[in-house]
């Protein structure tokens, strides 16, 4: 897998299992799973840099519990001195004959966090601290389905940067929000999604 992808991965994960991951030939980490929910379930697994010197990584890991709403997992991979925060604007309604526009809602999102959202488009951005902002990506969020929005990004002192950015997954299509159909999910032990951060 290459910087900044995300797949989706039907596993049979045992406890006790272990998922080691390589750069090359070279081992730079391992993660074990050390218990499961007892019902089907999404694990969410982000490998990314441990620091900003060695290859060395590290791991984040969330279980999306089976609900209505959409959800998003936040999560802070980004290694260096950028202070971007995650915003999220939700698209107004297109204004009516007569009336004003709806003015889009924004609301600042904390990183380590899962938040639901209903469905419906929205934009997420990296606001910087001085109200610059340092990268946008669209966001359409389908009842049952979970997301995942990583901030990413190295100011490596060995080997190669990689700017602030933003990362959304998977990305749905707008049309099924405004179908009104919902994302078909197959039950199975684990589903499991694996997102990969600035390992390179």
């Amino acid at each position: 897998m290459r910087f900044e992808t995300c797949r989706d991965f039907s596993a049979s994960l045992q406890v006790g299992d272990k998922l080691e991951f390589k750069i090359g030939d070279t081992t730079t980490g391992t993660f074990a799973v050390s218990d499961l929910p007892s019902s089907d379930a999404v694990l969410l697994l982000v490998v990314h840099r441990h620091d900003q010197l060695s290859t060395a990584v590290s791991f984040e890991s969330h279980v999306f519990s089976d609900m209505e709403s959409s959800q998003v997992a936040v999560i802070d991979t980004y290694r260096g001195s950028a202070k971007g925060k995650p915003v999220i604007t939700d698209t107004p309604p297109a204004a009516v004959k007569g009336h004003s526009p709806t003015a889009a809602r924004r609301e600042e999102l904390r990183y380590s966090s899962v938040v639901a959202v209903s469905p419906g488009q929205y934009q997420v951005e990296l606001d910087g601290p001085d109200g610059s902002r340092n990268a946008s990506k669209p966001l359409v969020a389908l009842p049952h389905e979970s997301y995942v929005l990583l901030r990413t990004g190295i100011e490596a002192e060995s080997g190669q940067s990689y700017p602030e950015d933003l990362v959304v997954f998977p990305m749905s299509e707008a049309k099924v929000v405004h179908s009104g159909a919902a994302a078909a999910q197959e039950a199975s032990a684990i589903a499991l999604l694996v997102a990969v951060a600035a390992l390179l």
